[in-house]
């Protein structure tokens, strides 16, 4: 076949049935991602002949004499496509995975599609960004700043690896080549509930082409967790490599390893399996009744399915609720939903000449990633290296070793590289998801408001196995209390097996879930009462000076290193009382409410947390910065710059980074738990500090006068009246045999708190359930922001995915465990149409314990959203509807009475 791509003609002829992307990716033309293969996310878009089209879509043989642009063509002698300066300008990306097809798109819109751009990008989704950046850079906006020495701290600069991102340079995992590489591809459970009695190979090893099977007759039998965490005692060991006994529909039963992919999925259909089918329990309250199917029999069975359970109380809620004048009490439940992050999770393995097997992965953690491979496989740390490149999202996904390990094993029983990448279908049937709670929530006041008990009863649905269970459990019965003063508090909690898609880590890590239910049980007491929503949050929320308790006796370690609640919850409610928004559409149909909610977090985990830095000044004058932290789309590349920038006087351009490799960098526990400023930014300016340090007595003892009269200077130093330049002092060192380099570990105690507040004006169609958010205000009290447009960046995606949480994302089973809408075709996230453009605020607060005055921001502000969405649904109806998602099929019965009646 003959095509021309990128202004190059090849004469190659594409295998049977092969698509244009993965055609277009053996070429080396990266840029062409992966997000779903069904023509439904648009990150594979590439222009035929001058037109978009989603490659994954079109069968290879049509391109034959046709003209393929893929992103790395688009620029023309050197220069950046006007379309792809556009989004460089407007930094329109973050993990950056959807750039390229969104660029691709974007850049061949006419006048006409301009003015209708929902429907015009309907095809290109982005889960990070929540679009708006998007929106400036189609519209001429500029966001990043100019990079000047000693104003690095709160500036909008760019991404590094901005230029890379937007022409397709940039290389995530999958993106490389490879030589003898083999592909891996895993049979997976179609039961909820069995035990492998035999599984035969024989027409499957036949198949030629393929290398070897693994089953778990082929692994070793180390139960471990595949949630990553520093204090691995708080996840069950309840998993194995590959099991004989299968736990839920999309378990790994097989790992097939074969020359090509598509090799390897046929194999995986030609094994024969036999399997004794067990009886299985999907409901966590049957699964906690006496005589119910038991999943796990490691260790004591008298506590049957429940894994973990918590229970505390401070003061006396007896008598609490005795004292108040009015009562709440109503159960609420969230969904099982999907990270979509629109990388999905992936490894390659290889042994290298250095005899040591090497593991290029997605992960969020890949110190603790090591180590569970060390421990999995018997090996020495020196035999282990594993690293991360770009990673396109995670969100908590990927805080879970998933793929690495059969990697590891395939090339261990091999001796080649192994690569595994995930379907769309494996992320929703086989990765981690948000765990489903119900809450249970009973709250009572006096007739001011004032708060006199609450009480919590919360089961989690921890899926088929434990990884993260007993941590979201313990933060659902966290911050969401502890946000309101009152001196009675109770609450029980419990984390139950069942026969589903394990849960696992999330954006609001079990915080989300329980804030809904608080939020909306606040709303209710405040219309029990009479009471403004905004008046019953003033009265009861925590202040400075107030105990930072829940329902635990023991001391904190938390505290308030900044408070910025009451000025996000004013920015709020004068906002909310000012014209904005869209306007609610035409009709007596429609009904229009307004609701709000707040939401507190803990800024990291209560457990182990820490991150180590190195920085090194360089012959060049310039400084290498070694930070152990996963970049995910998070920012923490460009912040963790800005930060050493910052204490050094320098620019951010002046100090190149390199991140998450445990051969490079040191130690990090992971990017996850809102720890990527305040832990892993706090190791990075205690490093950059003591380099200063270092720099400056050198030059004081050089030229002989007190370091007092020594100050940094860009790419110098001030001493005294003289200015000597990095490199002279450099190279004065290297003659005096100094090293010009610090390293410092950050820990994560005490902790910060962080607060966000949430808005919302929506319409709702009361005859058919149909909801449009109007308008959309956020308050957010992140401290100082080190790079005000990534924050905002990180708070509209939180606020599009709290949107999706509310009204459209749900994960739904069959009755037999079977995931039944395991694609984005069903499934469906926020596309551009969906999600307003939110009004933002900071609070002016500077945090006195994260670094630079800063604190997290990326993950509280999704806990707000949905109870948000809730209470202006209730505003707008008069009907509490408790149950998320608010899809109009769900509260369709509910609204009819409303219609009719008035």
């Amino acid at each position: 076949m003959n095509c021309t791509i990128n202004g190059r003609l090849f004469s190659v002829e594409p295998a049977p049935g092969q698509c244009l992307r993965t055609f277009l990716r053996e070429l080396g033309h990266f840029g062409v991602k992966k997000g779903c293969d069904a023509g439904d996310c648009g990150a594979c878009t590439v222009w035929m002949d001058g037109k978009p089209i989603h490659s994954c879509l079109m069968p290879a043989f049509r391109a034959e004499g046709r003209t393929v642009t893929t992103i790395e063509g688009l620029s023309t002698d050197g220069m950046l496509h006007p379309m792809q300066q556009a989004f460089l300008d407007a930094q329109a990306f973050q993990c950056g995975f959807c750039a390229a097809g969104m660029i691709m798109t974007s850049a061949a819109l006419d006048a006409d599609q301009r003015q209708d751009l929902p429907h015009a990008l309907k095809g290109n989704l982005c889960r990070c960004t929540g679009y708006r950046s998007i929106l400036d850079a189609l519209d001429g906006k500029t966001s990043a700043e100019a990079d000047i020495a000693g104003q690095a701290c709160g500036a909008s600069l760019g991404n590094p690896f901005g230029a890379g991102i937007v022409t397709g340079h940039a290389r995530y995992t999958m993106d490389v080549e490879m030589a003898g590489l083999l592909h891996l591809k895993v049979l997976r459970s179609p039961h909820a509930h069995a035990r492998i009695r035999h599984i035969d190979r024989t027409k499957a090893l036949a198949l030629p082409g393929v290398i070897t099977i693994l089953t778990w007759e082929d692994a070793a039998r180390r139960l471990y967790s595949t949630a990553t965490h520093e204090d691995h005692l708080v996840d069950p060991d309840d998993t194995c490599l590959l099991d004989d006994t299968m736990r839920f529909v999309g378990q790994r039963v097989a790992a097939v390893v074969a020359e090509t992919e598509a090799i390897a999925d046929l194999a995986c259909h030609l094994l024969e399996v036999d399997y004794e089918i067990l009886p299985a329990v999907f409901d966590p309250l049957i699964a906690m009744e006496p005589g119910a199917p038991l999943l796990h029999h490691k260790g004591t069975t008298a506590r049957g399915n429940i894994f973990a359970d918590i229970q505390g109380e401070v003061g006396n809620v007896k008598n609490g609720f005795e004292a108040a004048d009015a009562v709440h009490e109503r159960t609420y439940s969230t969904t099982r939903v999907q990270h979509v992050h629109l990388e999905t999770h992936g490894s390659i393995a290889w042994t290298g000449e250095d005899g040591r097997i090497h593991v290029r992965t997605s992960t969020q953690a890949p110190f603790i990633t090591h180590q569970k491979l060390c421990y999995i496989f018997g090996l020495r740390p020196t035999q282990l290296h594993v690293f991360t490149e770009r990673v396109g999202g995670g969100f908590g996904g990927k805080q879970e070793m998933l793929s690495e390990d059969l990697c590891v094993l395939a090339t261990m029983k091999t001796g080649r590289p192994v690569k595994w990448e995930f379907t769309r279908e494996e992320q929703f049937t086989s990765a981690s998801t948000r765990h489903q709670m119900t809450t249970r929530i009973k709250i009572g006041a006096l007739r001011d408001g004032t708060l006199t008990a609450i009480e919590a009863h919360v089961v989690s649905n921890t899926g088929a196995y434990g990884g993260h269970g007993s941590e979201t459990l313990a933060a659902a019965l966290g911050s969401p209390l502890t946000a309101y003063r009152c001196d009675n508090k109770k609450a029980s909690g419990y984390a139950v097996y069942t026969n589903v898609v394990p849960g696992g880590g999330f954006r609001g890590y079990g915080a989300s879930q329980t804030t809904y239910a608080v939020e909306c049980a606040m709303d209710e007491l405040a219309e029990l009462l009479g009471i403004d929503p905004f008046e019953i949050r003033r009265k009861n929320m925590v202040r400075p000076g107030d105990p930072i308790e829940s329902i635990w006796k023991e001391p904190s370690d938390v505290e308030f290193g900044s408070y910025g609640l009451e000025q996000c919850l004013d920015s709020l409610e004068a906002a909310l009382a000012t014209p904005g928004g869209l306007d609610k559409p035409d009709g007596a149909d429609w009904a229009e409410g307004t609701g709000i909610a707040i939401a507190m977090l803990d800024c990291g985990p209560p457990t182990e947390h820490r991150s180590g830095s190195v920085i090194e000044l360089l012959a060049d004058g310039s400084y290498h910065l070694a930070v152990g932290s996963s970049e995910m789309g998070n920012g923490s590349v460009t912040s963790h710059r800005q930060i050493a920038a910052s204490v050094l006087n320098t620019r951010a351009d002046a100090i190149a980074i390199i991140n998450a490799d445990t051969d490079l960098t040191p130690y990090d526990t992971g990017t996850f738990a809102s720890t990527g400023t305040v832990v892993a930014g706090k190791g990075v300016a205690l490093a950059a500090e003591a380099l200063k340090e270092n720099i400056l007595t050198f030059a004081s003892q050089l030229k002989g006068l007190d370091v007092s009269n020594c100050r940094m200077d860009d790419d110098g130093v001030i001493i005294g009246n003289e200015r000597i330049a990095l490199t002279e002092l450099h190279q004065a060192g290297r003659v005096r045999g100094h090293r010009f380099e610090a390293k410092r570990k950050a820990y994560l105690a005490p902790r910060t708190t962080a607060f966000n507040v949430q808005g919302i004006r929506l319409a709702v169609n009361l005859i058919t359930g149909e909801i449009r958010i109007l308008r959309s205000i956020h308050g957010a009290d992140i401290g100082r922001p080190i790079n005000p447009a990534q924050c905002l960046g990180q708070i509209d995606g939180a606020i599009a995915m709290g949107i999706g949480w509310a009204l459209t994302e749900s994960m739904i089973h069959d009755e037999h465990g079977q995931v039944v809408n395991p694609s984005l075709r069903n499934y469906r996230i926020p596309a551009l149409a969906d999600v307003p453009r939110s009004e933002v605020f900071f609070a002016d607060t500077y945090d006195t314990i994260g670094p630079l005055g800063a604190k997290s921001q990326g993950e509280c502000s999704i806990n707000p959203v949905a109870p948000a969405i809730a209470n202006a649904l209730k505003n707008a109806t008069g009907v509490r509807f408790p149950h998320l998602p608010f899809t109009p099929d769900r509260i369709f019965d509910q609204l009819q009475p409303v219609a009719v009646h008035g």
